[in-house]
């Protein structure tokens, strides 16, 4: 099967950086896209950044210019570095891997999606 897990969470002052790792780990051949999610309190979950296996790369509006996403397809890990951060970038972050193509403990090849536990992230002074 496959493990997913991430680290990199914390509390950090505004203006502050941190960056999150997230590492899958079983029989993988490939994962298509590996994005970053984060959903705050009362509110919907939504797209942070997004890293296509050929390395494009998308981001929401309001961390342009601020977060950058990054993945080590050899070790299959994506990262968030996150710099200038802000208090309304607090929020639970998770890692979601798109059609992610490996073999199960039946031998048999698989094709799904899988989540992160998800890491906390505390912007505040």
């Amino acid at each position: 099967q496959v493990q997913v897990v991430e680290s990199g969470g914390g509390l950090v002052q505004p203006g502050g950086s941190l960056t999150l790792s997230c590492a899958a780990s079983g029989n993988i051949f490939s994962i298509a896209a590996m994005g970053w999610y984060r959903q705050a309190p009362g509110k919907e979950r939504e797209l942070v950044a997004v890293i296509t296996s050929g390395g494009s790369t998308n981001y929401a509006n309001s961390v342009k210019g601020r977060f950058t996403i990054s993945r080590n397809n050899t070790k299959n890990t994506v990262y968030l570095q996150m710099n200038s951060l802000e208090p309304k970038d607090t929020a639970v972050y998770y890692c979601k891997l798109d059609q992610v193509y490996y073999r199960n403990y039946e031998g048999r090849t698989r094709r799904y999606d899988f989540w992160g536990q998800g890491t906390q992230v505390t912007v505040s002074s």
